[in-house]
């Protein structure tokens, strides 16, 4: 599994009035970043205009640090990038092997990376709680990325509360228990889900909550949002579906679809705060539609909105009358994070190999043979993914491509070159009228 953690407004809002890690926490996925500082921005990142980017160099060091700390799960989920696993490998890296890891993380100086453990389900280590506090204790911050299993229960929520985890993701992937337990094959996974929600707002933990997107839950997308709303999360993180694993093509929505969800978004996001993971092309959109807006104009002839998007936002207007929710702001909660696979997001398994993101299967090192800053900073794969001249196809020629660049993932998943083009973008270069006026509100330099 993976990761995905923010709230809402009034009584509920005390994490996500100001806004922002898999189907979990930023899970193997280049997710944006899950803790932050009390204005609502990561911490290590500024936040000058629409996009917000780190404050140092990412070719020396990641902002996001993924460990999957196990494979082991009791669910089935359709999307796992992994097969059925419910037992642990036997190479997986041991506590005190861990604990080097994050050594090594401290290694890449201040300000530290955020360090994700996530799995499978992070509750089938016993060590677990002695992990966290291993780097708790030396002032990493640490999430934690759990399955919503019977494991996920109060006794450890509060454990990884103690131990010194700061937030924790959860994955909701529909409103109801008919939809989301069908997505994770397993009967009653929504409601201890939900319980588990409630259980780590209540001990002060952050809660992220992640939905991937496919053609089985589209359409409930609005009142998923509800329930984010309803219940208080520290952000809503929306996860586009990489074909690898589990996952299958067949499951994705279109890229006409995309772009619509990604609209939806944004308008979403003027009430709660809310994000993407493997879905770069939102950075362009929250741009294009800031200018739009600023200009007086509408999105429609200039975005390329389908049906979906008209459907998706009507039910958002519903959910807001019905809800009675406040207006909604003039700036979305939560600007997006300029990362991407390599480039500010690192991923280590199980047994120690490091991968640009979980769903990027190309290896490039392995934590017991070499150390992780070593990996990051000089591996060949990893510097072409920081080096953006490098993007063929469309994003090589995208006048967007220095704040958005495509998911690598699905480029490499698609099509088997990692530089290729984000096949499910629609965007066609040079066809916005307004992006010298975008690129002054992102804060990105074109």
């Amino acid at each position: 599994m993976m990761m995905h953690p923010h709230a809402r407004p009034h009584d509920h809002d005390r994490d996500q009035s100001h806004t922002h890690a898999h189907t979990h926490m930023p899970g193997p996925g280049p997710d944006e970043g899950h803790l932050q500082a009390e204005d609502g921005a990561p911490p290590h990142a500024h936040r000058l205009g629409l996009i917000r980017q780190p404050v140092y160099d990412l070719n020396e060091r990641p902002f996001i640090v993924v460990w999957e700390t196990t494979q082991a799960c009791d669910l089935a989920c359709r999307h796992c990038r992994m097969g059925v696993n419910d037992a642990h490998d036997p190479q997986i890296l041991s506590f005190e092997e861990g604990c080097r890891l994050m050594d090594q993380v401290l290694e890449f100086g201040k300000p530290r990376p955020i360090f994700i453990m996530t799995g499978g389900d992070p509750f089938k280590r016993e060590d677990l709680f002695d992990l966290i506090r291993y780097g708790a204790e030396r002032g990493i911050l640490v999430a934690v990325s759990p399955s919503g299993t019977p494991l996920l229960n109060a006794e450890n929520i509060r454990r990884i509360k103690e131990a010194g985890a700061r937030a924790m993701s959860l994955s909701i992937d529909g409103s109801n228990a008919a939809i989301h337990d069908d997505f994770r094959r397993v009967p009653g996974v929504f409601e201890r889900t939900v319980e588990g929600w409630k259980i780590a707002r209540e001990v002060g933990i952050k809660v992220q909550i992640n939905t991937t997107v496919t053609r089985y839950n589209l359409f409930d997308l609005p009142h998923i949002f509800r329930l984010a709303y309803q219940i208080g999360a520290m952000t809503w993180s929306l996860f586009f579906l990489v074909p690898t694993g589990r996952a299958l093509s067949e499951d994705e929505i279109s890229p006409e679809d995309y772009e619509a969800v990604m609209n939806f978004l944004y308008d979403a996001s003027k009430f709660i705060s809310a994000k993407t993971v493997e879905g770069h092309h939102y950075k362009r959109i929250v741009v294009q539609r800031a200018a739009l807006e600023i200009k007086g104009l509408p999105p429609e002839p200039y975005m390329h909105l389908n049906e979906t998007y008209h459907r998706l936002r009507d039910h958002l207007d519903q959910m807001v009358r019905e809800e009675n929710l406040p207006p909604p702001l003039e700036r979305i909660r939560r600007a997006p994070m300029h990362i991407n696979s390599g480039n500010g997001f690192v991923f280590v398994s199980q047994r120690g190999d490091v991968y640009p993101c979980g769903y990027l299967p190309i290896q490039v090192g392995n934590v017991r043979q070499q150390s992780l800053s070593d990996i990051y900073r000089d591996s060949p794969v990893m510097r072409s993914l920081r080096d953006r001249s490098q993007l063929t196809g469309r994003c090589g020629v995208c006048e967007f491509y220095s704040l958005c660049s495509g998911s690598r993932s699905r480029a490499y998943a698609m099509t088997g070159d990692v530089l290729s083009e984000e096949q499910f973008c629609i965007y066609q270069p040079g066809s916005f009228p307004f992006v010298n006026e975008a690129f002054e509100l992102s804060g990105v330099e074109a």
